[in-house]
């Protein structure tokens, strides 16, 4: 299965689709040495990278063969634009719905064994599928639950892979490797497509899955063989999925950088789908059109996107990441005139070749800004929630696309949809892309545990937690130190807080007193762990304005034991009884 930084209809990544696109700013490569120097082929230089760049590609073969196959299957049982169009949404639907799971899930676990377990279901399932059909009793609604089930292991799949990615490459071999994971799932898609063409003419339509469910085995080898460095051992108790999965959301909601790469996403996705909802439709609707045909466009917007990707590094030193995200989205949008204007193969082959440049200028724009927006500790919950963005848009447009042209024409809705992805550039121009890229969001570990006195005990389980930092700051300073200490009120979201303010001192106006909650004390050990070294010279800006003789005093608060707080009205509280 592919990943959001395929230049097509990304259908749930598994293991062996992102190799090397997930390195936030400040992450560093666990065992793979000192950084490479930023070469075109420098991250096959590291042996994690090529096995699973090798495999990936081996994989993506016979994803982008199940693609077709399940496309095309959809127009033989039902050539309804509305039913084929749900092929897409039945895809791309499970990781809107599950991703947020599946990163609380990759942030407790191990990784690897995860990643084989899920990938050997996703086989059997894929097998089964090809035997029901093979036998001749596949419907509509049985593709869609199968194709949904795929796309539901892929679902759980795709955040524990992205936060591996970093352990396989250095930060200074990033860009490189993304250049070439995104070579290589094109040049899958290019041979994938028009080999299931000949596949189906010749086997049948069964062919596409068998190969699929081999190349998945592929990944599980792969997976198998490699041998990751081991993970520094956990002080604290793992996260609660609930409370993990409420994290990573105020995580996403407080995150700037990663808010304006969903934005610009949104925006793009929405319209960019009905490209690949309908371009079935459009293969089967051209003059001599079939299955054939339309592995042979799908191939073209492969070679498309090849193209792209090596002209991605010389486009990168002439224009930033939000000039190439545009220039892409419109390129995208001429590709889908050109398939709504298509009368012949010719026309559409043209549009198929623009379909993957414009899909992998924006993609890869969107994936390296999200990738480093993010910290390592939440890297698998934050690319989670990007994901629910990407593919959301995707399933929900596939469907509206696909309702707009049963009820006009495919040509109506392409046209509809590529007006709509111009309109949606300069509506979303102020949500910049690549924020993330100048912070260094490496762990700062500068704090002290707090103390807490050896009479409470065990106290992780104890919450909620309220801390309290009082400041000095004379008048004339207050309206910089409220500034200030507003940017930090992010970082206290972003690393646990669920609640979060600042107070006056009636009796002495030069008091300020910061509060604020976390769920447990455990997780306010984490918020410690959590703060990055850019978060620590915002904290850094805020204590400038105090003018205190001591450094200002942090309090912290412990609500009663549940045992002991009985059916008290403010039990919960955690904070100082009021004088």
């Amino acid at each position: 299965m592919t990943d959001p930084t395929s230049p097509g209809p990304p259908p749930a990544p598994r293991p062996g689709a992102a190799p090397a696109g997930a390195a936030p700013a400040g992450a560093a490569a666990t065992g793979t040495g000192a950084a490479a120097p930023a070469s075109a082929w420098s991250p096959f230089r590291y042996r994690a990278f090529t096995l699973l760049w090798t495999a990936t590609l081996v994989s993506n073969i016979g994803t982008w063969m199940n693609d077709v196959g399940s496309g095309w299957l959809m127009t033989v049982l039902s050539p309804s634009p509305a039913v084929v169009a749900l092929v897409q949404s039945a895809t791309t639907a499970p990781v809107f719905l599950f991703a947020l799971l599946a990163g609380a899930l990759a942030d407790r676990i191990d990784r690897r064994r995860y990643l084989v377990a899920v990938n050997a279901i996703v086989a059997v399932v894929i097998a089964v599928l090809a035997l029901v059909t093979s036998l001749g009793l596949m419907t509509p609604l049985l593709l869609l639950v199968f194709t949904f089930a795929i796309g539901t292991g892929a679902a759980f799949v795709a955040p524990a892979w992205q936060a591996v990615v970093p352990g396989l490459v250095p930060r200074g071999a990033l860009q490189p490797a993304i250049a070439l994971n995104s070579m290589g799932i094109n040049i899958s898609r290019a041979i994938g497509p028009a080999l299931a063409g000949v596949l189906i003419t010749a086997v049948g339509l069964s062919a596409p899955f068998i190969a699929n469910a081999v190349s998945t085995v592929v990944i599980v080898v792969a997976l198998l063989a490699w041998r990751p460095a081991p993970e520094p051992a956990r002080t604290l108790p793992p996260e609660p999925i609930l409370g993990a999965m409420l994290t990573g959301l105020r995580h996403a909601a407080r995150n700037p950088a990663l808010r304006a790469t969903m934005l610009r996403s949104f925006g793009f996705f929405t319209f960019a789908s009905a490209y690949w909802a309908l371009l079935p439709l459009v293969a089967r609707s051209l003059p001599g059109g079939g299955a054939e045909l339309y592995g042979v466009l799908l191939a073209a917007v492969g070679a498309g996107a090849v193209s792209g990707a090596l002209s991605l590094p010389w486009l990168r030193r002439k224009v930033d990441s939000n000039l190439l995200a545009a220039l892409g989205t419109g390129v995208t949008a001429l590709g889908m005139v050109l398939l709504g204007l298509a009368g012949n193969t010719p026309v559409a082959l043209l549009a198929a070749v623009l379909g993957g440049l414009g899909w992998i200028a924006v993609l890869t724009s969107l994936n390296v800004s999200a990738q480093t927006a993010l910290p390592d500790w939440v890297r698998a919950r934050g690319l989670a929630v990007t994901l629910m963005v990407f593919f959301g848009c995707m399933s929900a447009g596939a469907a509206i696309w696909g309702q707009v042209a049963a009820a006009g024409s495919i040509r109506m809705a392409l046209l509809i949809a590529a007006a709509g992805a111009l309109v949606a550039i300069p509506l979303t121009w102020r949500a910049k892309l690549g924020q993330g890229e100048a912070l260094d969001l490496s762990p700062a570990l500068g704090w002290a545990d707090p103390v807490i006195d050896p009479e409470l005990g065990e106290s992780h389980d104890r919450g909620p937690v309220l801390v309290t930092i009082r400041y000095e700051v004379p008048a004339e300073l207050t309206e910089g130190f409220l500034a200030a200490i507003g940017t930090l009120s992010g970082e206290r979201y972003r690393n646990g807080a669920h609640d979060w303010g600042v107070s006056q001192d009636a009796a002495d106006p030069r008091i300020w007193l910061e509060w604020f909650f976390l769920p447990s004390w455990v997780e306010h050990l984490r918020h410690h762990a959590r703060t990055t070294r850019d978060e620590q010279e915002v904290h850094a800006s805020v204590r400038a304005f105090h003018r205190g003789t001591q450094a200002p005093e942090v309090r912290h608060y412990l609500a009663p034991e549940r045992r002991k707080a009985g059916r008290h009205p403010h039990s919960r509280a955690g904070a100082a009884p009021a004088p």
